[in-house]
């Protein structure tokens, strides 16, 4: 490993704290305003007050669309999953020639802009006569997620050793025993970490939302919405919580994405 010298250390830590404070720093002012008052553009640092995260309480619209947003996420993961799952089993065993064809159909939604797949599937939509609801942003947020998912356990399947596949079925195991006591276990941090982005991704997604979705709305547009009038401070509050949120499932997805110092020794 190539040793640095104390000024070029310092000066690479001085560098990367300047950018963790132009990108991160912004973040501070809602945080901020979530506790103490502002007046006139001044925080009040000797006023610290919960009233923001009080009125985000009885906010019923942006509570709301909240709880939509996490049904829409959890209903996506939990889709794209069990597709994924599907799909890579599929990729990984089976000798069809279409394989590749379904891999890329899997993959283009995700390579293409989402407001090319929003309008693809509004017209598609409005061609079968599907009222847009809730149903339909999850649909559209499953078939933008579904790559990730179906990414990561498609390699995680490639890694897995046909021996212990072999092995259970020389001791007697079915196909269903193999899968639920050999595969899926073998499966599961890319089941997790993958779940972890997809929900991420999903809850962030707001250009095929808008064009999805019914009178019931989502966290983003919501906010989006909000936009032309202003924000109130319960927002500043909302916005906390969210990245409290984030940053946990971000701490997640690293914990079961990174191959671990056991790992790599036992490798």
């Amino acid at each position: 490993m190539m040793k640095l010298s104390r000024f070029a250390y310092l000066a690479l830590s001085a560098l990367t704290a300047i950018v963790f404070i132009l990108l991160y720093g912004p973040l501070l002012v809602p945080i901020a305003s979530s506790f103490f008052e502002v007046a006139h553009g001044n925080v009040q640092w000797d006023m610290p007050s919960l009233s923001a995260y009080a009125a985000l309480v009885h906010n019923e619209g942006i509570i709301t669309a909240f709880l939509n947003t996490l049904i829409v996420g959890f209903c996506a993961t939990f889709l794209s999953m069990v597709l994924g799952i599907l799909f890579a089993i599929h990729y990984r065993n089976g000798t069809s020639p279409g394989r590749e064809l379904m891999q890329f159909v899997i993959f283009l939604p995700f390579l293409m802009p989402p407001i090319m797949i929003g309008l693809a599937l509004l017209i598609f939509f409005r061609e079968t006569d599907i009222s847009r609801s809730l149903l339909t942003v999850i649909i559209g947020h499953t078939v933008f997620v579904l790559a990730l998912a179906y990414r990561t356990i498609v390699v995680r399947l490639k890694s897995l050793s046909a021996s212990f596949i072999e092995a259970s079925y020389d001791l007697g195991a079915s196909s269903w025993q193999t899968f639920f006591y050999v595969v899926l276990p073998s499966l599961k941090s890319a089941l997790i970490g993958s779940a972890v982005l997809c929900f991420a991704l999903s809850f962030d997604e707001t250009m095929i939302t808008i064009l999805v979705t019914g009178t019931d709305n989502t966290l983003p547009i919501r906010l989006w919405a909000m936009m032309r009038l202003g924000f109130t401070p319960d927002i500043n509050a909302l916005l906390a919580l969210i990245l409290a949120l984030t940053t946990a499932m971000c701490i997640l997805a690293v914990r079961y994405l990174l191959p671990t110092e056991s790992a790599d020794n036992a490798a």
